[in-house]
């Protein structure tokens, strides 16, 4: 077991490498429980946190049942979750997407799906499924969809060349059938906040996509999760230095199933972005996960503390 003095930043997770009391974050309020439909993706995108491809099964598809286990555990749990959120990977590479969503919505909760897309999302089966939930969960499902870039050579850069094309036809689609949507964009090139969604906003236009560029919470803009560049760690006093109370965090209101290759379970994590750390794995059960999280990694300062960002709404 390591020694927790003298250690480095991000090392301790109780105390900051300046010897300072490290934040904490309580479940004050869960809005959302995620599940992460696997890790399998269609594209391998430049920088992805997750790590997603078409051979990365380090998260292996989540089953209908198993959704079905930790809907039963927000009834015996009373969790005051609203919505239930799917991600991945690429979901619709999932074979039990659709049932997964049903299951979810029968419970009559709002189920949001991030997605590409792209070719998993237009196949004849799967739009098939969306369409007979349309019909009576139509204003209960929506569908966040990852566009990089406004402009179509950046978001090719990260996504591969076409990406961006095959993009524009599965949001033509949904769009076409009355489906809601929603997009997440990245920061990674240096605009600024107005620019970029001046930028979306055309694109939105163009194409007549009933989304509001300038609403970020149905235009989600992204900052960069590298976990090279320097960022202070967080204490119990940046709250008042800050002027930003523990409530806010992602992780006061959120968590995240996934099932991990090699594990005879599924396992609640702290955060959507840190599924691979063996720190945020709170258990295997929403009672275990109810546990406070320590902010003792470098996202945890820039994307959410610092950035100000969540992957919700």
């Amino acid at each position: 077991m390591k020694d927790h003095a003298n250690l480095g930043k991000f090392e301790n997770p109780f105390v900051t490498a300046k010897g300072d009391t490290r934040a904490h974050v309580k479940l004050s309020d869960p809005q959302t429980l995620w599940f992460n439909t696997g890790t399998l993706c269609n594209i391998q995108c430049e920088n992805c946190y997750i790590l997603s491809s078409p051979t990365n099964d380090a998260l292996l598809y989540i089953t209908a049942d198993e959704v079905s286990d930790y809907l039963d555990q927000l009834d015996e749990r009373n969790w005051n979750v609203g919505e239930i959120a799917f991600t991945g990977g690429e979901p619709f590479m999932n074979p039990e997407m659709i049932e997964i969503a049903r299951r979810a919505l029968d419970r009559g909760y709002e189920v949001l799906i991030l997605t590409n897309a792209m070719q998993p999302l237009m196949r004849k089966r799967v739009q098939q499924g969306l369409l007979e939930l349309r019909e009576t969960y139509r204003d209960k499902l929506t569908f966040r969809i990852s566009i990089d870039h406004w402009n179509p050579d950046n978001h090719n850069a990260e996504r591969g060349e076409g990406s961006f094309a095959k993009m524009l036809e599965g949001m033509q689609w949904l769009r076409d059938e009355g489906f809601q949507m929603k997009v997440a964009g990245r920061t990674l090139w240096g605009e600024t906040d107005a620019d970029s969604r001046a930028g979306y906003a055309a694109l939105f236009e163009t194409h007549n996509f009933p989304i509001d560029a300038h609403n970020p919470g149905q235009t989600m803009l992204f900052p960069e999760m590298d976990e090279t560049v320097e960022v202070p760690e967080i204490t119990t006093e940046c709250w008042g230095i800050l002027n930003k109370s523990p409530n806010d965090i992602m992780c006061a209101s959120s968590r995240m199933v996934v099932r991990r290759k090699g594990s005879d379970h599924a396992s609640v994590v702290a955060c959507t972005l840190l599924p691979y750390v063996e720190e945020f794995d709170l258990g295997p059960t929403l009672k275990d996960a109810e546990k406070p999280v320590l902010l003792n990694h470098p996202h945890c300062a820039k994307f959410c503390v610092l950035g100000g960002a969540s992957c919700s709404a």
